[in-house]
């Protein structure tokens, strides 16, 4: 099996949902996972949604904190800011972070209470994927160092240069979020793809549809929630306790469209080497525990690893 590589996503959700507002035990949870052996940390966006820590600030420590680790935002929704202000923040981050930085951005997902988001925040809802996507122009032409102008259908500038540039030349990589319509997307813009199908056989459908129209190499990544218990039953109810707190939603209903495990440290791997089967190279793992940040390091990865070896 080729090397999948594995990141793990900070708890800045599950933090807020239970009324612990320090960044600092976020920074270190970052540290401990570069210790830990993993790939990548990880931050989510959702200031009204799912109220959490700013995921941009939030990783300009942990770049300070870390040195090997990747560090992504899984994902950030690029339509709720500017683009020339987002481009510049991305830009210092990859700075700080000496080129680590991997911009994981969406388009946000289409339900009541994404839209809220937008109306608070005065952006129409409906025009959030154009949004994205002449955003994502204006950001890379913006990271070449150039100065640019601009008239699209969302913004107009004249003669703006940013400083300082990014420190990888043309800006760090964006990878998208989304399926079924979106791949085209995917498969136009993206420099990598961050999905969460639930079924193996979908990821390598769908990735073989980006393969094949791609416009440049995509890394095929996979956003997963697991919970890890020697008792299947227990790991299933933390599960449902973890999912049900953080969306408001059935685990049911966020399990027919999330990539879901609940098991032992062994059923997992097997699990996530199924994925890697079907394709993905790099996945961002959500946690249920931070407690399970140990067993997956200390169980889960050295299987994964073996499995490569193969």
């Amino acid at each position: 099996m080729t090397k999948l590589e594995v990141g793990y996503l900070l708890p800045t959700r599950d933090d807020a949902v239970l009324g612990r507002h320090e960044p600092g035990r976020l920074v270190a949870l970052a540290r401990k996972a570069e210790e830990l052996g993993l790939d990548s940390v990880w931050a989510g966006d959702s200031p009204v949604t799912r109220p959490r820590a700013d995921p941009l600030v939030l990783l300009a420590a942990v770049a300070q904190a870390t040195e090997r680790v990747t560090l992504g935002t899984a994902v950030l929704l690029p339509a709720l800011r500017h683009p020339i202000l987002l481009a510049h923040q991305l830009a210092t981050l990859d700075r700080l972070a000496e080129g680590r930085l991997v911009a994981g951005m969406g388009g946000g997902f289409p339900n009541p209470a994404t839209q809220a988001q937008f109306d608070a925040l005065g952006i129409a809802f409906d025009r959030r994927v154009s949004r994205l996507e002449e955003s994502i122009d204006v950001m890379r032409r913006l990271w070449s160092g150039e100065e640019i102008s601009h008239r699209g259908k969302h913004f107009s500038f004249t003669d703006v240069r940013l400083t300082p540039p990014p420190f990888r030349p043309g800006g760090p990589p964006i990878w998208l979020a989304g399926s079924g319509p979106a791949l085209r997307r995917v498969a136009r813009l993206a420099d990598g793809w961050l999905p969460y199908p639930p079924e193996t056989t979908t990821y390598a459908e769908e990735l073989a549809t980006i393969q094949q129209t791609a416009s440049r190499s995509v890394v095929p990544a996979l956003y997963a929630t697991l919970c890890l218990d020697e008792d299947p039953d227990r790991a299933r109810q933390r599960l449902r306790t973890s999912i049900e707190r953080y969306y408001n939603a059935p685990l049911e209903s966020v399990a027919s469209i999330q990539a879901m495990f609940a098991g032992t440290a062994a059923q997992a791997a097997e699990w996530l080497a199924g994925y890697a089967a079907a394709g993905v190279r790099h996945v961002v793992v959500r946690l249920t525990t931070d407690e399970d940040l140990d067993e997956f390091a200390g169980q889960v990865l050295p299987l994964l690893r073996k499995e490569e070896q193969r």
